[in-house]
């Protein structure tokens, strides 16, 4: 690897570290000692190995960084791949882990009293706005979305919304906070995923890396 094809691999902080970590060892990729220091507050890591860093962003942050050639290499949710559908982001195989669902969940009594086969208009809190109204409009059905970025189990308690898209592994928080699932949008994993421009122009170097993941994963 030389000077010029410096590799920044992206990684999303919450859930999927912790199942992603793994794969990195395997592959062969250690980040230095501070990476797991809870009390670091640095965001930028390098690794054993001579050009390789590591950036730990917001999940939701992955695919910018990546989309815009500050990281060539990342490991990201499905559900964030799909809602920015970037064209510059290529994502080579799934990684098998991290596995959850993305759901429509409301209030109990609400779904008790409507039938969502009649829904024309909806207004749902989500983080997920774009997959949001295109599970509805496929549907003929209008989605007035409403962007937050947690908590979104509290939206219709308080009144805020009847709806609520989001991700979902056990289903307790749901059932904590008076919520139920109304149907299934998709089903969500962590996927590898590149920089396509940096792809085209240094394939040999990234490729060796794809090949040991999907080594990883296969093996």
């Amino acid at each position: 690897m030389n000077a010029n094809s410096k590799l920044t691999i992206a990684l999303p902080k919450g859930r999927i570290l912790d199942v992603v970590l793994p794969i990195l060892s395997n592959v062969g990729i250690k980040p230095e000692e501070s990476f797991f220091d809870h009390q670091d507050r640095k965001l930028r890591f390098s690794t054993n190995i001579k050009n390789i860093d590591i950036i730990r962003v917001r999940s939701f942050d992955v695919v910018t960084f990546l989309a815009y050639g500050a990281a060539q290499m990342a490991f990201v949710g499905s559900d964030v791949l799909t809602e920015f559908n970037h064209s510059e982001v290529y994502s080579p195989f799934d990684l098998n882990v991290g596995h959850c669902r993305m759901v429509v969940a409301a209030q109990k009594e609400m779904v008790l009293e409507e039938d969502p086969r009649t829904w024309s208009h909806v207004r749902v809190a989500t983080k997920y706005p774009n997959i949001t109204r295109r599970h509805f409009e496929a549907r003929g059905v209008h989605a007035e979305c409403i962007k937050l970025n947690g908590a979104m189990e509290l939206a219709p308690s308080l009144g805020l919304c009847r709806r609520i898209v989001d991700l979902v592994e056990s289903g307790n928080t749901l059932i904590a906070n008076g919520l139920v699932e109304v149907e299934e949008i998709c089903k969500v994993s962590t996927r590898l995923a590149v920089n396509r421009s940096f792809m085209k122009t240094n394939a040999k170097t990234i490729q060796v890396w794809i090949d040991k993941v999907g080594e990883v994963i296969n093996g």
